[in-house]
């Protein structure tokens, strides 16, 4: 056990720090007073356990309230809560030096400088025992939790101190005084009983309904995502665009310019440059804004149906041509020609009863009739529905996130009183429901038709956003509309503009510069007072000259106004512009969809390259909404199936020939979802792999993709099957087969082309119902009561079955398994169940023996999950101090190299050695075990991937299928409990399969029993349930299946990537928590080893569980950490304001959070909490359905998927691209590149002002402080628009400090915009400090030249400042273009080259047309007559020029040699021969080393350990605890090391990486 001063980040601390957790102080029944004293200075700190490279802090001002002292157990160790004696609002890095403060409020920052590393175990014996109890060091732990209550309560008095009350004071009278009295807009209050809404046919469409709350018409339907209308966007761009504070300062610089005899420049000078640069900007966001309310108008225009038997609606002008509406429009003059089930046909066929009306003109009370996959326009009550029984299925996926259909049902009241028009006409029915609220999954109403009332829930009420499917046809009465939708209820109000986060440090500099000015200012005007004592008043010439101190102290002030420059703005527009079009990247373009990467705001490009946090929908935008049958488990043998991959490769390359601008205008003509759950998916598909051997498989396991998948395939067991028909084993496959084929609801469709496609409740059941059909047993037909299946029986010969479907027990959450009753075609009776393994473990006929097995695996998962965990933690926790680096020292980078060969061979050894570090550094959290355990004799791998498993010969079976195995059940339990357990780890949706065949007279009894249930009017689900268990026992088992969510391409790989960043990856979802789960483990957020910490409110006590799982990932003991939490809990979690706060402290800690069954607001709080928590860090948001739009606003960068939930997220969002694989391109390339860009823009412009400008300021010594300019005043005014503004503006637009590939490769160099490396305050410094050094060398050298210059030559005041002018116009050139510019393009030396040629032309230009006269500045012919043919000035410049130069390369020398910097040493690895095709190679998406021979793994296991022991970084900075910079590059072994190492195909695991294989 460590002691105390152990630990590294104590031991760097000079002075003793009390920490509470750590401590045996005073007990906790103390006073308050001596209690306050105590842990007046304790507070909190965070440390990030699960990235090493990131270290959360907590800080101070978190409000807290804890009356009663719940927090019953011990919280944190020592190394996780540090005390600051000094100052209790201040955090402290894992450094002596503190993290700087950001005033009051709950604040957190990254202390990212730091090395990486692991602190040592110290925590507590048992994290569930009470207080009183001892840690492992012997410590109370009471007196932790009094350190902690006592800081709640402080923090909690500071958020109620003047500040917090000054603020909500200000708030309250601002809602009522502006909101509610000036813009009328005051909340409406609760109706008495609902929204009344009749059943009228037409009727609305005369006289639309009143809204008692308002007492004026309910709203419309239109919606609007747009930020601003016509009314709103000049006042709200003017505040935004003057919270710019240098756009304020310009403003009142413009204001003191128009009061007359101030101004030495001018009057409007500033004014109009000002007004034209607002202009343009609000212009810019005006434009981005109109194409988001032109997008609106796709859902606005869409058209919708309503029953008007008047003929009340008028034809209005068709607008079907915006955005792509004639296929919709086509298809619905289809549908109009049919005759419906509603449509009587009594009725005259020329006489329509439905209009055709835009969903914006829908109001409440209208009837309307959807079709398949229409999208549902309002929130509607079902009033018919022509599915069976009346069922309409319903997709929710762009609400909640659920990929399951919805069955929904009209009220039993409604559905025999509407199936008709003339029943709809006269049923007079009144619907009551309630006020429009946020929550999804709640719905209250009621129906009252001839005095009887029933109910209105959940099943009876379809939500804006839904689509229906399966269902020909839908009616329903609309009672919510517009911004009423529970969808738009959800979304966020009042968004505001997004300003970028360099925003605020730009500020503060503008701050400093205003000082700066007024610092200058206040010594010229000294200066002038000290000059008009001590000259002017005995100068006879200057009597009565004096100047008044208004006009000297504004005249200064006006004069280096400058300083802060205007251009500073209007270039960074231009320089937005130039990145917007380099965003057209070719390699975030689409090809199968045909979908580029749009931008639709340029404000915050910038952010892209600081972001610290994604928070990620998962329906759509991680997964494709596919589910693949993938593995199987039967009679103790695991088989993979994937015969899907290649019909789907296929269908892709098939769809990939046909026209793309069809798949364009499919995806932009106004429709809201427009796909169905279909055996064949609309959507393309990229294969995985390509040019995969016959033998081995396409598919790779996720979760794990360092393993391969040393199962069988499924043709082989087919093969098997019809060789050896009567084995014990292909009995039980064959059993297994059928109980896939038939236990589903599914419903075969024979399309025109004969095929038969099938619909779905579930992609689930449709993908078993798929993988039947593929494993031979193909549903053809399923009518009321029967199913039939068309299989090969035993001979070959293609048979047909009938199968008596007796009684269905629907899947259910709390069931979590469904049951299906049959009457074989023999006679016998079977019952058929499938679910989750531990509901369906306790119902087998041998479960106790069943339980036994799954007890023994689940220890062996156990303990070999705690030897993965501890080899991580050791890899995570070593340390290695490289003994061969890339660096000065390193000689393999040494050029003095004369021989060719040498040199080769060197570039050899230097690609080498990269690759292999690059490698080691991909598989750093690859676990390397075996995939199943040897002593369950699983198929050798040379067996299972040979290709003569498919030849038909018996012999290659041996050891695959066991007979005797397949003959014991407690074999076959352990085997298929334990792949149960790899699937799952997979991150594949495993379910249990079993049967059991009853007798006739037992089916009979349990009849009656069920029967009696399904028709009681009380408790029928519960009576339903409680009959169920009766039948559902004692089952034999069949099997297992594993089905895959399938993943959109380079899914995790882009995870994987984002992790390695020190990007933390969030998933919130409305889908389940075991869905959510699986997913995070295909994705890899959740990896084999992590510990998954769930909570809920339902079963846990959220203070003590949020309580122990504070302690054990403060302890450190967790390798990964993933927080699981739900919707219902997360509102428990909002309403408490204590458990708020300890959730959103333990949720920054964890590696990743996992959100499901979270409505669309709560998803938006969750990103807004965290932009509260931690105010340092960078939110992005991505998802592609209307649910993710709050989410998408409430981030600091919203990025929307066009994907298959429609356009909704992708216009309103920021940016839109096609795929989530896009992200680490625009993230680690583009975004690093912007920010880089940006930063190095506005450090130029500030340093070229500062050069330029201050040459002025030395300048009024010399002049007697009167304000004289040493540069002529044409000059002077065009210095930035012809001479300087070229240099920044092409800097910032193609600077790249390193190549794609580097940044790709090295996800970890995306740290240097997280800790905003490029653009800080302590870099403003220094470029303002080597401005000044320069600007003070340019004027010594020019007026040490002219001082003594002589009279014969033209010393007069225009060739001095013309000097110092083409000085600095060179200097600038050089500087920024040469010295500062990474990436030299022809554009960047057209544009050095134009700047410096332009300003000698301007020379020539002004000498030959200035005006002849008298003045300081003689400029008619000078230039070429006077000083421009003399050599002293040219050699003055020059040399000016050269010892300007020789200082910034000195300073730049000496930085790269001893203190570089990561882009510095990789700049350098670049240039290296051969080094670029290895960088290309691991940039690569899919460029993840995969092991393919892990036989003999463990033999090399400690040699691999030293080197993932290593850093984590590539690049190590040796004695650099200050900062995470890096001076060594560490490579693996090299040629010497290598030469030892086995060849491939001897011991050595082998690594293959696209084309070229290599030994490891």
């Amino acid at each position: 056990m460590s002691s105390h001063n152990d630990i590294p980040e104590r031991a760097e601390t000079s002075q003793p720090h009390y920490t509470p957790l750590n401590s045996n102080f005073e007990p906790p029944d103390a006073g308050v007073d001596e209690e306050q004293r105590d842990f007046s200075h304790w507070r909190p700190r965070r440390t990030n356990t699960g990235n090493s490279a990131q270290r959360v802090r907590f800080s101070n001002d978190v409000p807290y309230d804890d009356p009663q002292g719940r927090l019953d157990t011990s919280f944190q160790t020592a190394a996780d809560f540090q005390m600051d004696s000094d100052h209790p609002s201040q955090a402290r890095a894992s450094s002596s030096k503190p993290a700087s403060t950001r005033g009051d409020g709950r604040h957190v920052e990254y202390a990212l400088d730091a090395l990486p590393e692991r602190e040592r175990p110290q925590g507590l014996s048992d994290h569930g025992k009470r207080s009183h109890e001892t840690d492992d060091t012997g410590r109370d732990t009471s007196f932790r939790l009094d350190n902690y209550r006592a800081w709640v309560r402080r923090q909690q008095k500071r958020a109620r101190g003047p500040q917090a009350r000054f603020e909500e004071l200000f708030n309250k009278y601002y809602q009522r005084w502006i909101i509610e009295g000036l813009l009328r807009q005051k909340p409406l209050p609760p109706s008495l009983d609902g929204r009344h809404v009749p059943i009228v046919a037409g009727g609305v469409r005369k006289v639309p309904l009143i809204d008692e709350r308002s007492g004026r018409h309910y709203i419309s339907n239109f919606i609007r995502s747009s930020r601003y209308t016509k009314w709103s966007f000049v006042p709200k761009q003017l505040y935004f665009q003057f919270s710019k504070l240098a756009n304020f300062y310009f403003l009142i610089i413009a204001v003191l310019q128009l009061i007359p005899g101030l101004s030495t420049t001018g009057s409007y000078t500033t004014l109009i440059p000002l007004l034209i640069f607002v202009s343009i900007s609000m212009a810019k966001e005006g434009y981005d804004d109109y194409r988001r309310y032109i997008l609106d108008k796709t859902e606005n225009l869409a058209p919708a149906w309503v029953l008007d038997p008047e003929g009340t609606v008028k034809e209005t002008p068709s607008k079907g041509r915006v955005l792509g509406m004639k296929k919709r429009r086509s298809r619905e003059r289809e549908e109009e020609e049919g005759m419906t089930e509603l449509q009587d046909i009594r009725e005259p066929q020329d006489k329509s009863l439905w209009s055709k009306i835009q969903w914006q003109d829908l109001k409440v009370g209208d009837i309307v009739r959807l079709r398949r996959d229409d999208g549902v326009p309002a929130d509607i009550i079902i009033l018919h529905a022509t599915g069976h029984n009346g069922v309409a299925y319903i997709e929710t996926m762009a609400l909640d996130g659920e990929t399951n259909l919805k069955s929904k049902q009209a009220c039993s009241l409604l559905a025999k009183r509407c199936d008709t028009i003339e029943k709809l006409r006269d049923c007079g029915a009144e619907i009551v429901s309630e006020d429009p609220n946020a929550d999804l999954y709640n719905f209250e109403g009621r129906v009252t038709l001839e005095g009887e009332t029933r109910p209105l829930t959940m099943n009876d009420v379809v939500y804006r956003g839904s689509t229906v499917r399966n269902t020909d046809e839908v009616v329903g009465l609309v009672i919510n509309t517009g911004e009423e939708c529970k969808i738009r209820m959800n979304a966020n109000k009042n968004v505001g503009a997004k300003a970028p986060k360099m925003q605020g440090l730009l500020n503060r500099i503008v701050l400093l510069l205003v000082l700066v000015v007024l610092t200058l200012t206040v010594g010229c005007m000294g200066g002038y007072y000290i000059w008009r004592e001590s000259y002017e008043k005995h100068a006879p010439y200057l009597q009565n000259a004096g100047v008044p101190f208004a006009h000297i102290w504004f005249g200064f002030i006006i004069a280096f106004n400058t300083l802060i420059p205007l251009s500073l703005y209007v270039s960074l527009e231009i320089i937005k512009v130039g990145q917007f079009l380099l965003l057209g990247d070719v390699e975030m373009y689409d090809p199968e969809t045909d979908t580029p990467m749009v931008v639709n705001t340029t404000t915050i490009l910038e952010n892209l390259g600081q972001v610290n946090y994604i928070f990620s929908d998962k329906t759509g935008t991680l997964t494709e909404n596919k589910m693949r049958f993938r593995k199987l488990s039967v009679a103790g043998t695991a088989w993979l199936h994937d015969m899907d991959i290649e019909r789907d490769r296929q269908e892709s390359e098939a769809r990939m020939s046909k026209d793309k601008r069809k798949n364009l205008s499919s995806q932009v003509d106004g429709e809201v979802g427009g796909n169905m759950v279909s055996d064949r998916d609309d959507r393309l598909e990229t294969p995985l792999i390509h040019n995969q051997p016959q033998s081995g498989s396409a598919w790779k396991p996720k979760a794990r993709p360092g393993q391969p998948v040393p199962i069988p395939k499924t043709e082989a067991l087919l093969n098997y099957i019809q060789q050896n028909p009567d084995t014990t084993f292909s009995k039980k496959a064959r059993q297994f087969l059928l109980c896939v084929a038939l236990c589903h609801t599914c419903l075969p469709e024979v399309k025109d082309d004969g095929e038969i496609a099938f619909q779905a409740a579930s992609p689930d059941e449709l993908a078993l119902v798929q993988a039947a059909r593929d494993l031979g047993y193909l549903l053809i037909d399923r009518e009321t009561q029967s199913i039939k299946l068309q299989f090969q029986d035993a001979e070959g010969e293609l048979v047909t079955q009938t199968y008596e479907v007796l009684d269905v027990i629907e899947f259910s959450s709390k069931r979590k398994r469904m049951s299906i009753i049959i009457r074989m075609p023999d006679g016998r009776i079977c019952v058929f169940c499938k679910g989750a393994d531990n509901i369906m473990i306790a119902r087998l006929r041998n479960a106790l023996l069943a339980k036994q097995k799954a007890s023994d695996v689940e220890r062996r998962a156990s303990k070999r999950k705690s030897m993965e965990v501890e080899r991580a933690m050791s890899r995570l926790s070593g340390t290695y101090s490289p003994r061969t680096s890339i660096s000065k020292r390193n000689s393999i980078f040494r050029r003095g190299s004369r021989h060719k060969s040498t040199e080769l061979n060197r570039r050899s050894v230097v690609s080498d050695d990269l690759d292999t570090w690059l490698t080691r550094r991909e598989t750093f959290d690859l676990d390397d075990t075996m995939r199943y355990d040897e002593e369950l004799n699983t198929p050798r791998q040379s067996i299972v991937l040979s290709p003569v498993l498919l030849t038909g010969s018996n012999e290659v079976y041996e050891g695959i299928v066991d007979e005797y195995i397949a003959a014991d059940d407690g074999a076959i339990f352990e085997r298929c409990f334990h792949h149960i357990s790899e699937f799952a780890s997979e991150g594949l949706r495993t379910l249990l399969f079993a049967y059991r065949y009853i007798g006739a007279e037992e089916y009979d009894e349990w009849k009656k029993i069920y029967r009696d249930a399904a028709t009681s009017l009380v408790d029928r689900q519960q009576r339903v349930e409680e009959a169920a268990e009766l039948i559902e026992q004692d089952f034999d088992l069949a099997g297992a299946s594993a089905i895959e969510d399938k993943l959109q391409q380079g899914v995790p790989e882009t995870i994987e990537k984002l992790r390695r960043a020190n990007i933390k990856v969030w998933m919130l979802t409305g889908d389940k928590r075991e869905t959510a789960i699986n997913i995070a483990h295909s994705a890899r957020l959740a990896k084999p080893f992590s510990e998954l910490y769930i909570l809920d409110a339902t079963v846990d006590d959220l203070q003590e569980k949020i309580t122990s799982t504070l302690i054990d990932v403060g302890r450190g003991m967790v390798a990964h950490s993933v927080l699981v939490v739900d919707g219902h809990t997360l509102g428990v979690i909002e309403k408490d304001e204590s458990l708020k706060i300890m959730f959103y402290d333990l949720a920054v800690r964890m590696d990743s959070v996992i959100c499901c069954r979270a409505s669309p607001s709560q998803k938006a709080g969750l990103v807004q909490c965290i932009r509260e928590t931690v105010p340092s860090s960078l939110t992005l948001a991505i998802g592609d359905g209307s649910n993710d739009i709050a989410m998408i606003q409430a981030s600091h960068v919203g990025i929307g998927i066009s994907g298959r939930e429609g356009l909704q997220a992708a216009r309103v969002a920021d940016y839109s691209i096609a795929q989530f694989r896009f992200l680490q391109r625009l993230l680690l390339v583009h975004g690093r590149w912007m920010y880089l860009r940006t930063a190095k823009y506005i450090l130029a412009t500030f340093w070229k002002e500062l050069v330029f400008y201050i040459i002025q300021a030395q300048y009024q010594h010399w002049n007697g402080y009167t304000g004289t300019s040493i540069y002529e005043s044409w000059s002077l005014t065009v210095f930035n628009a012809l001479f300087t503004s070229l240099p920044v503006i092409l800097l910032g637009i193609f600077e790249k400090d390193l190549k794609a590939e580097t940044l790709l490769a090295i996800p970890e160099l995306y740290g240097f915009g997280q800790r905003s490396e490029a653009f800080n305050f302590k870099k403003y410094l220094a470029w303002m400090l080597s401005g000044a050094v320069d600007t003070v060398i340019i004027y010594m050298m020019v007026w040490g030249f002219f001082k003594d210059i002589l009279f014969t030559e033209n010393n007069s005041l225009f060739p001095f400042g013309q000097l110092a002018f083409t000085v600095a116009v060179i200097l600038i050139n050089v500087k920024i273009l040469i010295l500062e510019c990474n990436h030299k393009t022809v554009i960047t030396f057209g544009g050095f080259t134009l700047s410096i040629v332009g300003w000698f032309v301007w020379n020539l230009f002004i000498g030959g047309i200035y005006p002849l006269g008298f003045g300081p500045y003689i400029v008619r012919g000078s230039f070429v007559h006077e000083f421009g043919n003399k050599l002293g000035w040219w050699a003055t410049a020059g040399a000016t020029i050269a010892a300007v130069l020789s200082l910034e390369l000195g300073v730049t020398a000496l930085q790269r040699i001893y203190f570089p910097r990561d882009q510095h040493l990789w700049q350098e690895i670049e240039r290296e021969g051969g080094v670029l095709d290895v960088l290309k190679e691991h940039a690569a998406e899919e460029g993840r080393a995969t092991g393919v021979d892990l036989k003999d793994q463990h033999a090399e296991d400690n040699d691999i350990d030293l080197e993932q022991q290593r850093s984590l970084s590539p690049v190590l900075s040796e004695g650099s605890s200050g900062r995470n910079g890096f001076n060594d590059v560490y490579i693996p072994p090299g040629s010497a090391q290598r030469s030892r190492r086995p060849q491939a195909g001897a011991h050595a695991p082998v690594i293959h990486k696209g084309k070229r294989v290599q030994t490891a």
